[in-house]
């Protein structure tokens, strides 16, 4: 596997007949990217028979980055895209292994752990939420993409499901270049977006109101207007021109549950100012859930885009639009605000990132095993739940950084329970053997799995030990996880992750 070596710093003297003396050159501090590992982005189509005799498919994306030759691990996700299962959602981690048959075929392996879960009933039931799927799979490749035939297996453990099919994957091969954690804080350069490439991302919060012929599962009209909490990550490719991902989940109207996960893509204009633009965006993807009647699971979203690029980097997004399910009973208006930062340096257009510059800023990526002792669902019963999450932190300061996390429930009776939470942390510098302290405020939106919190809103604190290897994270905390509403029910938290770090530019 390639690698680049780290650059040591540079002393370049420039002369020149307009200025006295030598002037230490600007390239002269600056650090370059300490790895370049392989990558790829990967889809997958996952036919799965219910135990009911009924048919569906699980589409799946995954964001997987080269450990070494052979190996690779990363964040994915899957959810129903076929029969009347929409709102089925699993989000884990992947480890594949690759081993190469020729100059354009390869082998691969892998082994999916997750959790989540949908609409159960007695013939159909996903138990604590856990999801195993492992695959064996044959590609061909053709330039930097790649497609071929899986053989997988699904299973829900602590459920009924459980099937093997034959599937389709598509991917892309790309790379993950990347600063060494210990670089953070010093100005870098490099001649390709660091990272996991994206170059900003949003936290967003809006609401929805169904329109005309809008039903819940049951077949009765919905007409109560539903508060949703989310974000989203974008990549812009030319100027005003973007693609990108979102997720978001009911936080308010009797919703808590619906989930939705969706690919976007869009373009702006300036409008009297560099700064001030508008247009507009499409979205395709999944969402159901909070017995939301979205039939197969494909939701369609279009609409107009306002946002703003404030001086100090920030943007704020305003945009609304309508989104439908086409083969389900669900359409509905909806408005949005958003504040968007800026994660990893973007080339400006016209150049290339060999001349742009910026400081180096830590990110880190965990898989989480959250543990509940004590939670009440909607039949009154109470019990323990054991939660998977993805968590991704993105440093500001030496001292303050940003936090995701997204999860479901994976042990316990509360499969289909899924949260997504977002918010800031603060971090000691490390004090001794490589250990720090820190301490996170979250809110966002959960619900589903007969969890009982309220309309979704969510609340979680949490203080925590991390320690810190090269690029290796461990870390435990405690904290108290409650719903935002009056009266709502509260719960302590112990949280055990492992995480990967590493450095990318930032302005």
């Amino acid at each position: 596997m390639p690698t680049l070596p780290a650059l040591a710093p540079l002393a370049v003297a420039l002369a020149s007949l307009t200025q006295s003396g030598a002037a230490v050159g600007a390239d002269a501090a600056l650090v370059r990217p300490a790895s370049l590992r392989p990558a790829a982005i990967e889809t997958s189509w996952t036919p799965l028979r219910m135990p009911n005799g009924d048919k569906t498919a699980l589409l799946g994306g995954s964001y997987l980055m080269a450990v070494n030759d052979d190996w690779g691990f990363g964040p994915s996700v899957y959810g129903a895209a076929k029969g009347n299962y929409g709102g089925l959602f699993t989000l884990g981690l992947t480890a594949q292994g690759r081993w190469r048959l020729g100059s354009n075929a390869h082998v691969a392996a892998g082994l999916y752990a997750g959790a989540g879960g949908g609409v159960g009933s007695n013939q159909v039931r996903f138990g604590g939420g856990l999801m195993l799927r492992p695959e064996l799979s044959l590609r061909l490749q053709a330039g930097d993409w790649y497609s071929g035939v899986a053989l997988s297996h699904v299973r829900f453990p602590s459920g009924n499901i459980s099937d093997s099919s034959i599937g389709l994957v598509l991917g892309r091969s790309s790379s993950f270049a990347s600063f060494a954690p210990s670089d953070s804080g010093k100005r870098g350069r490099a001649s390709q977006r660091t990272g996991m490439g994206f170059d900003e991302i949003a936290l967003q919060g809006g609401f929805a109101t169904p329109r005309a012929g809008t039903r819940n599962r049951s077949g009765v009209p919905s007409t109560k207007r539903m508060g949703f909490a989310g974000a989203d990550l974008r990549q812009y490719i030319a100027d005003g021109s973007w693609w990108g991902v979102e997720a978001a989940g009911a936080a308010q109207g009797g919703a808590d549950g619906y989930m939705e996960v969706l690919a976007t893509a869009g373009q702006d204009w300036a409008i009297g100012s560099p700064r001030l633009r508008a247009g507009g965006q499409l979205g395709l993807g999944l969402g159901g859930g909070g017995n939301i009647d979205t039939g197969s699971g494909w939701l369609l979203r279009a609409g107009p885009t306002l946002r703003w690029i404030t001086p100090w980097g920030a943007t704020v997004r305003l945009d609304g639009g309508l989104s439908k399910a086409p083969r389900g009973q669900f359409s509905a208006n909806f408005v949005r605000l958003g504040l968007a930062l800026p994660l990893d340096i973007t080339p400006s257009i016209g150049n290339s990132l060999e001349q742009e510059s910026g400081t180096v800023r830590t990110q880190q990526l965990f898989a989480s095993y959250q543990y509940l002792p004590k939670v009440r669902f909607k039949n009154g019963s109470q019990d323990a739940i054991g939660q998977m999450a993805m968590v991704m932190t993105r440093e500001l300061t030496p001292s303050v950084y940003g936090v995701a996390q997204a999860g479901s429930a994976a042990f316990g009776k509360a499969g289909a329970y899924s949260f997504g939470l977002f918010g800031l942390g603060l971090q000691t510098q490390p004090l001794w053997a490589s250990t720090r302290f820190g301490a996170e405020l979250l809110a966002g939106a959960a619900g589903g799995g007969g969890v009982d919190v309220g309309g979704g809103a969510l609340l979680q604190a949490e203080a925590y030990a991390l320690w810190e290897g090269e690029r290796l994270r461990l870390r435990a905390g405690l904290g108290h996880w409650r719903g935002m509403r009056s009266g709502a029910q509260s719960a302590p938290l112990l949280n055990l992750s492992v995480g990967y770090a590493f450095g990318s530019l930032a302005r």
